[in-house]
Order: structure tokens, then C-alpha cells, then sequence
């Protein structure tokens, strides 16, 4: 009886948290991907070792395609910022259990922040969902290549490679029937690329004499350069005089137009004068011509006509 009751004493302790029952840490992981097959109690390893278990498992209230994991880990397991838990598979069994890793030697241990209640262990996706992921994009390039070979073989594609494969063999007959025209065409091309390499070896010499002139006509050229220059900067200084002379000429001509209307009346009035004093001398040049003894005499009187008298008076 005395052994029964330290017996069942000794179980009451253990289960009651005794000195040799383990200690835990809570940790927890998001995952991005689906857990079927892993159960609560499922082991968790780190590089291989059991180091705990998974304590819980619910969606995210805020977003249903995450999935929350929380880890019951053996306090004293080297969690640190860089340790990364991923999902396996155990063998053929499909079991499934979360697998830790990294965790390098001089990173930093794994706390909680201040918005959280757990420290968060980094996730990756599994082997299952990058191979989904793998599939799925190669699925959908085979499809897109599967539409583009539809495409390229539809009927219309079809019969213009039909044509082309006739029009290629059209055309390997005519060139077979006209073979020998060819063999004596690529004859007389290799004919007149020889004839080309003895025509340049000939000309080499007269080449070598002409680079003499063609340095005399770069010299040439070279002059002819310096006279356009100088042309050119002469003809700048021919525009600048220009410009000069016609500011000039505006102020010449407005000074004329002044002049011009001062000056235009007096020698209208003089003129007039001059046209009187004319007519008057061509006067007395034609009476002088008729009776040149009246430049002595003065003019004579005119005589009476019929019915006058130069003796007869006015009466008042």
C-alpha cells in the first residue's frame, strides 16, 4: 500500500509540471498554402531532430487564405531571426510535419515584437506548392504553345505552306533544267574576278603615282578653304557697309525731302518768271527782226481805223 501511494504520488507530480517534465516556448508561423494532413500534435524538427509540436492550427480571422500555426518548441532550441519552417510529408505515409531550418550561427534569437503575442517564425512554401506552382505555370505555357500551334496549323497556314512547298519545287526544277547555265555563269564570275584581281594589280602603280597629285589636290583644296573663309568674312564686311549705306542713304533722303518742300515752290515761282521773261525777249526779238529801227525810234503807233481820228477827243 505504502509503494501504491508513493507510486501514484510520484505520477500526480509528474503531471503536475515536476522537475523532469520538459518546457516549452510558443512560437507561431503563417503559411500561405493549404495543411492538409498535418493534425495538431504533429511533430516539429529542426534539421531532422524533434524539437516540438504543433499546439494549434486555425485560419486567419482577417484573411481565410492564410493559415496560423502555433509551435509548442523545447525551450532552449536555437530559434533565431533566420530560421525558416517549411511543411513535409513524412515518406509514403503522407504525414505531414513542419520541418525548421537556417538559423545561422551568429543571427540574432527569435523575440517577440511588441504588436504580436508570439514570436513569428519565417515560412517558405513547400516542396508540393512550388511543384503545383511549377506545373501550373508550365500547364499554361503548354496551352498557350498547344493555341499557337493551332493557329499556325489552321487551314488557311496550311494550304499557303502547301503553295510555298510547290512553288519551291518549281523552282528546283527550273534550276535543275538550267544547270549548265549556271555551271558556265559561276565559270565566267570566276573569270571576271580574276580578271578584276590582274585589273588592281595593274592599277596599283598608277595608283601610287596619283597619291602625289591627290596630295597637291588636298593642298588645293585646303587653299580653297581659306579663300571661302576669307570670302566669306569679307562678304560679312561687305553686308556691315551695306547696312551702313543704307542708313545712310534714309537719312540723305529724308534731308532731300525737306529740301524738297522748302526749297520746290521758290523754284516753281522762278521758273514761271523765267518762261514770262522768255516770251517777252522772243517779243522783242520778232519786232526787232520786223523793224529793227524801232530799238531807236521806239515803237510806232498804231494807226487809226476806219472812222477814227487821232485828233478827235473824248467828250467827258
Amino acid at each position: 500500500m505504502l509503494l501504491g501511494a508513493i507510486l501514484i504520488a510520484g505520477i500526480l507530480w509528474l503531471a503536475s509540471g515536476g522537475s523532469l517534465q520538459k518546457k516549452y516556448d510558443l512560437y507561431l508561423a503563417v503559411l500561405e498554402e493549404s495543411v492538409a494532413g498535418l493534425n495538431i500534435n504533429a511533430p516539429v524538427k529542426y534539421n531532422g531532430v524533434d524539437v516540438g509540436k504543433v499546439k494549434s492550427i486555425e485560419l486567419d480571422p482577417n484573411n481565410p487564405e492564410l493559415v496560423r500555426l502555433i509551435f509548442a518548441i523545447e525551450r532552449g532550441t536555437p530559434i533565431k531571426v533566420d530560421t525558416v519552417a517549411v511543411l513535409k510529408t513524412q515518406g509514403l505515409t503522407g504525414i505531414a510535419y513542419v520541418e525548421l531550418d537556417g538559423g545561422a550561427k551568429n543571427a540574432a534569437p527569435l523575440i517577440a515584437s511588441a504588436d504580436e503575442k508570439y514570436p513569428i517564425i519565417q515560412t517558405k512554401p513547400s516542396l508540393g506548392t512550388r511543384l503545383e506552382n511549377v506545373l501550373t505555370s508550365v500547364l499554361a505555357k503548354l496551352d498557350n504553345t498547344s493555341s499557337n500551334i493551332d493557329s499556325l496549323l489552321s487551314i488557311e497556314n496550311r494550304e499557303s505552306f502547301k503553295n510555298a512547298l510547290a512553288n519551291i519545287a518549281a523552282v528546283s526544277k527550273t534550276i535543275a533544267a538550267r544547270n549548265a547555265e549556271i555551271d558556265a555563269g559561276i565559270v565566267n564570275a570566276s573569270r571576271a574576278v580574276n580578271n578584276t584581281a590582274l585589273a588592281t594589280q595593274k592599277l596599283n602603280p598608277m595608283i601610287d603615282k596619283l597619291e602625289p597629285v591627290i596630295d597637291q589636290l588636298s593642298v588645293t583644296i585646303a587653299q580653297i578653304n581659306h579663300s571661302a573663309i576669307a570670302i566669306e568674312k569679307a562678304g560679312n564686311e561687305v553686308a556691315i557697309a551695306s547696312t551702313t549705306a543704307s542708313k545712310t542713304v534714309e537719312s540723305v533722303g529724308a534731308n532731300i525731302d525737306q529740301y524738297t518742300a522748302e526749297t520746290l515752290p521758290e523754284v516753281q515761282r522762278l521758273l514761271t518768271e523765267l518762261n514770262e521773261l522768255s516770251a517777252s525777249l522772243r517779243r522783242l526779238s520778232e519786232q526787232t527782226e520786223r523793224d529793227p529801227a524801232s530799238l531807236l525810234r521806239g515803237r510806232s503807233p498804231v494807226p487809226d481805223g476806219p472812222g477814227e481820228s487821232s485828233f478827235e477827243k473824248v467828250s467827258p
